[in-house]
């Protein structure tokens, strides 16, 4: 089963069928994990909305190991995040998608590891390359296929600590950095999925410039038209990209199987 994680702009699952709302417990809040769990595109799907339903939780209170728990215990083989973004690179203007290969967490005070010590096990993770590289091949692959999309098929996505979005200088820094994009939500996310073992990628949307990179002043409105647009965009991917994975998955059982005999 796959598992998909949406953001600003993706608070439910439209084409989502056969709809089983889950509560998923977790060792990691005393409030149980709400999953929408049904057929997507054919294959099996449970759908997580970071910021909860009615996107009511800022990015800074997000139970992010809550979350990836509950999709691991759901027995998800990988993950796919849906993140907005501010766009950095010139290739990223609002409406551009791109599928970053990096990341560097700005963020603070966020729980951020199963290995905090508290269950007497600690770990540190290789996180050189922080992308499940097969999931991003797929994204790319089916991203490509759709006509007059700007994509940007790489690039370093910042994780600011939010809910604010940054001012000037920082999105100089973050330029100086080497950034391509900026998030609030890819960290801890991404780090908690490599500790779980689970293959993870991210798909985001650029939903503005970042600041000081246009003439006008970043509004919601604007931010929301983009969404509105742009989301219908990524469910197109999504739905590619589910189907592949559903396949590759079928032809790999099958090899395994023939190997056993």
């Amino acid at each position: 089963m796959m598992g998909v994680i949406g953001g600003t702009g993706l608070n439910r699952m439209m084409g989502l069928t056969d709809i089983e709302e889950v509560a998923v417990q977790t060792p990691y809040d005393s409030k149980p994990v709400s999953i929408s769990c049904g057929h997507f595109a054919g294959n099996r799907l449970a759908f997580l909305p970071r910021h909860g339903k009615g996107h009511v939780v800022p990015p800074h209170r997000i139970n992010y190991r809550a979350n990836m728990q509950a999709l691991h215990q759901l027995g998800c083989q990988a993950v796919i995040a849906v993140n907005a973004v501010g766009g950095i690179d010139p290739v990223l203007v609002p409406g551009a998608i791109a599928i970053p290969e990096q990341i560097i967490d700005y963020t603070w005070g966020r729980e951020h590891t199963f290995f905090d010590g508290q269950n007497g096990q600690v770990e540190h993770i290789d996180f050189t390359a922080p992308y499940d590289a097969s999931l991003r091949q797929l994204l790319i692959a089916s991203a490509q296929r759709e006509a007059r999309l700007q994509l940007l098929a790489r690039g370093v996505y910042a994780c600011t600590q939010g809910p604010r979005l940054e001012s000037m200088a920082e999105v100089q820094r973050l330029q100086r950095d080497g950034c391509d994009m900026v998030g609030m939500t890819g960290m801890p996310e991404a780090a908690l999925a490599r500790e779980l073992g689970l293959p993870y990628a991210c798909i985001a949307l650029s939903v503005n410039l970042a600041a000081g990179l246009g003439e006008e002043v970043i509004t919601m409105a604007a931010i929301t038209a983009v969404l509105n647009s742009g989301m219908q965009r990524v469910l197109h991917i999504l739905a590619r990209v589910i189907i592949e994975w559903g396949q590759q998955r079928e032809q790999n059982q099958a090899v395994e199987a023939g190997t056993a005999q």
